[in-house]
């Protein structure tokens, strides 16, 4: 099912939730990270807005300045921006052993190009003056800094700048990978222990590493106190190459257990099924670009095997592509509004089910807990309005405003962009979830370990399948 894409790509994910618990940052297999709401835009790019005569450089502080100004959600006094840059320079600099750096004062004065041209000014001269005291890379890691102090001054936390990295793996995410892997999920626990859920049938599996281990090292090296895109960095190679993984169970730290893995080139399904009892079970991971086809495949498959019952799992989904939402969700929608986006000056835009519904697909659960979010909360708050799902679980996370990705080069995927925060959405029943999240219809409280889930002692997915028994006799 391949059908074209709209000029403006929205995707929808939830930024890291480290500071909330367990299962708070997951990665895919090697890994890949989930991070807020956004919109990508793939026409009127960055690039309209650089000078002729110099398109890289302290000119970024200058777009990066005026894009936040014109399309943030919300209101932003003038000066914050800049305030934000300069606190940011002076903090890289003080962390470079430069404590006594001057950097010029600037003041705002409320025109978006003339404050953007100050954003510009202090950023030059920060370079002219210190590049060469910080670093080989000097003049770049200036314009990191400036760059992430102009968008975290607004303190969103899903309002940043992203690196050509951190751009690269979003893409991988979204596309759901092809590179040097072993084929897990990681999950990096409040506390900072990393844990793996191998993928079936993929080399950490069929290595023998089993769900929920805790990682204590890679190649030798402990892991202890790193953050997950360090572990990801350690993990991911060269396929062919081998990576050797030691781990031991959940709360079993005494036995452990060392892996020599071989990675592959790997591509991530986004989507687990199977079925039991009559109930066809799909576990969604994230909504990206091959989910609605394997979400379709997968529902197809368990009403032709004559399922009675259906399970949409969407625990830990962080979010993906509004797109992947809009498609999945118009399988059991079969019209009517999925989503509505509301802009600062009030612009209101819906998106509507797209008339594919697949028949058949009742009664139908579908699994939340706290990290259900973004992509994830549209497509559950959606089929909640319409009672067409019962959802079973914990309050979901509560993501409900929408970032939009400005490439700074668009015919590069990898290059480094702006994520801002443009829109607000609301589900169809025009609730608006921000920082509310959707109430489950039956409330089952459950540890969210990874772990746990599809096991015996999963209690919220033996919740749901009970609430479905009265269909399967």
């Amino acid at each position: 099912m391949n059908r074209s894409r709209r000029p403006l790509l929205t995707v929808l994910l939830v930024v890291a939730l480290a500071a909330l618990g367990a299962g708070a940052i997951a990665y895919r297999t090697g890994m890949l990270p989930h991070q807020g709401v956004l919109q990508v835009a793939t026409t009127g790019d960055l690039r309209d807005l650089f000078s002729p005569r110099e398109p890289q450089g302290s000119m970024l502080a200058d777009v990066a300045l005026r894009r936040l100004e014109k399309d943030y959600y919300k209101p932003i006094d003038p000066q914050t921006p800049i305030a934000g840059e300069s606190a940011a320079l002076r903090g890289f600099l003080s962390s470079k052993k430069l404590r006594h750096a001057t950097l010029p004062a600037e003041t705002a004065v409320g025109s978006p190009g003339a404050d953007g041209e100050r954003a510009a000014e202090m950023l030059a001269y920060a370079q002219a003056h210190y590049a060469s005291d910080v670093g080989p890379n000097g003049r770049e890691d200036l314009t990191d800094a400036a760059l992430r102090g102009i968008l975290a001054s607004v303190r969103d936390p899903y309002t940043v700048y992203l690196s050509p990295r951190e751009m690269q793996g979003l893409n991988e995410s979204l596309s759901g990978g092809n590179f040097g892997g072993i084929g897990v999920y990681i999950y990096q626990l409040k506390d900072g222990r990393i844990i793996v859920q191998p993928i079936e049938a993929m080399p950490a599996a069929r290595a023998g590493m089993k769900p929920g281990q805790v990682v204590d090292s890679v190649n030798g090296k402990s892991v202890r106190g790193l953050n997950i895109d360090r572990v990801e960095a350690l993990i991911r190679g060269e396929a062919g190459t081998i990576v050797r993984i030691r781990a031991h169970a959940y709360n079993k730290p005494s036995a452990a257990h060392s892996y020599a893995i071989v990675r592959e080139i790997i591509h991530v399904p986004t989507v687990r099924s199977k079925m039991e009892s009559g109930i066809d079970y799909i576990r969604l991971s994230d909504f990206g670009t091959t989910s609605p086809d394997e979400i379709r495949k997968a529902l197809i498959e368990g009403r032709d095997r004559g399922a009675r019952a259906y399970i949409l799992d969407l625990r830990d989904n962080g979010g993906g592509l509004l797109d992947a939402a809009v498609e999945i969700s118009s399988f059991f929608v079969p019209q009517g509004t999925i989503v509505s986006t509301i802009r600062r000056d009030g612009q209101r835009t819906s998106e509507e089910a797209l008339g594919d519904a697949i028949g058949g697909l009742r009664p139908l659960a579908i699994l939340v807990n706290k990290y259900t979010a973004s992509a994830s909360e549209i497509t559950a708050g959606a089929l909640q309005d319409y009672h067409l799902a019962t959802l079973v679980g914990t309050r979901t996370f509560g993501k409900g405003v929408v970032q939009s990705i400005f490439p700074f080069d668009p015919a590069d995927p990898n290059a480094g962009a702006l994520k801002i925060t443009t829109a607000r959405y609301l589900t169809p029943a025009g609730r608006d979830i921000q920082h509310h999240g959707i109430q489950p219809d039956v409330v089952v409280n459950q540890d969210p370990n990874p772990a746990l889930i599809d096991t015996p002692a999963d209690k919220q997915l033996a919740a749901a399948k009970a609430r479905l028994a009265p269909s399967l006799r």
